[in-house]
């Protein structure tokens, strides 16, 4: 099936093992109707030869910035205008950081600083390598200046470790290729124009005097990403956050709060004017039932503290039980353990309409991780979405959202 017809795909092969891989991408690419170009560093080329990528995209491999022949035509510039799409794949860690640097130092980064062309990033390397916080912050960068994070993958890995940071398999990437060109499509169509969706996020702080409080590890991130998904889809949207250091996304109207009783009279505020509400917020289960007005002092008489707790509204389940104007209600699992069972529980418990769950106990997902792995469950079944940027998670979730209202 054609459904990459008349696609222009540039694809950037840096020097990590994963590079034997592209011989069979490019051939999946080019099956499906895409027209296929090869950029290669040098170290890409320790891993695989530039001949095989020529003989199975049917074009003569780049490799070199400083090539006469080439470069007498403004080579490097040609191809970044060419690109519908620039996939690269595998991107090792010093490919990413020299991108978060802005450099241009040989080919395929100068391209990469050249193109107006969408940008899709598929990391490879060790998994130490992609946890390491300088790797995280590059990624974080630039995805934020717009590009787009496929995976990584989590597993064996050719160093015998296990973890996150193999790259996707040639028919993932495929089918998100697939799945990029249709969804841009939709963003240009906003399919969710004339709607209004209200979303929670962050954590929220609960004090115990003016000094202390209690909160948990949200960085908001999921939250935001859904903001931003939301308002590119042509949503109106109102977001609702707890204390953190995020920039609102573009064209979102903003409520701050602090704690899950400020965040509860907000939501309810909100929700019966919004078509959808996303409980993304990790809000606190308990609040200390006394908050001190002075602060607390350590006593040399007792190695204890105890603190009397009360619950804390729920704000999810009050929104799902609106008699009037209910909006399409939508809830977050964070879990550690028993994913499903606890989801599908809270699911049926609240009343929800739909739930979005996640294993936090995972290295590389979750909590202040910039990517994440969702299972989504309603009452027409489950949709599983791997390991993915929150960015590409949000998009994603939102379009399955917008199925269903």
């Amino acid at each position: 099936m054609q459904t990459l017809a008349g696609k222009k795909i540039l694809l950037g092969i840096s020097g990590g093992i994963a590079a034997y891989k592209c011989a069979e991408l490019t051939r999946r690419l080019i099956e499906r109707g895409a027209e296929v170009r090869v950029v290669m560093t040098n170290a890409a080329k320790e891993f695989i030869t530039p001949l095989t990528m020529q003989a199975v995209s049917g074009h003569p491999v780049a490799d070199s910035l400083l090539d006469p022949a080439a470069e007498a035509s403004m080579g490097h510039i040609e191809l970044a205008k060419w690109a519908d799409l620039v996939l690269l794949a595998p991107a090792t860690a010093d490919l990413i950081a020299r991108m978060a640097a802005g450099m241009g130092n040989d080919l395929l980064s100068t391209l990469i600083l050249a193109t107006d062309a969408p940008v899709a990033v598929s990391p490879a390397m060790n998994q130490q390598m992609y946890l390491n916080t300088a790797t995280q912050e590059n990624i974080a960068t630039i995805e934020r200046r717009g590009m787009h994070i496929w995976g990584p993958a989590a597993g064996e890995q050719a160093c015998g470790d296990i973890g996150p940071g193999r790259m996707l398999e040639p028919m993932q990437l495929v089918e998100l290729s697939e799945q990029f060109f249709q969804d841009r499509q939709v963003f240009l169509d906003k399919p969710l124009e004339g709607k209004s969706i209200l979303i929670s996020a962050g954590p929220t702080r609960e004090a115990l005097d003016p000094v202390r409080y209690i909160t948990n590890h949200s960085s908001g991130k999921m939250g935001f990403a859904l903001a931003a998904a939301a308002k590119q889809l042509g949503a109106h949207v109102t977001l609702v956050s707890g204390p953190v250091s995020l920039p609102t996304p573009d064209g979102v109207s903003r409520t701050n709060v602090e704690s899950a009783i400020e965040m509860h009279k907000s939501v309810l505020d909100y929700a019966t004017s919004h078509n959808v509400f996303i409980s993304c917020a990790a809000v606190a289960d308990y609040r200390p039932e006394i908050v001190a007005d002075q602060k607390i002092k350590k006593t040399d008489d007792s190695d204890q503290m105890t603190i009397s707790m009360v619950k804390n509204p729920d704000i999810v389940a009050s929104v799902a039980s609106l008699q009037k104007n209910r909006p399409f209600t939508v809830g977050f699992a964070a879990e550690t353990q028993d994913v499903e069972r606890y989801a599908r529980g809270k699911l049926a418990r609240k009343n929800l309409d739909m739930i979005c769950a996640n294993d936090v106990s995972v290295e590389g997902q979750g909590f202040n991780n910039n990517s994440n792995a969702i299972t989504i469950y309603d009452k027409q079944g489950e949709l599983e979405l791997p390991l993915a940027s929150k960015n590409e998670l949000a998009k994603a979730i939102m379009m399955h959202i917008n199925d269903r209202i």
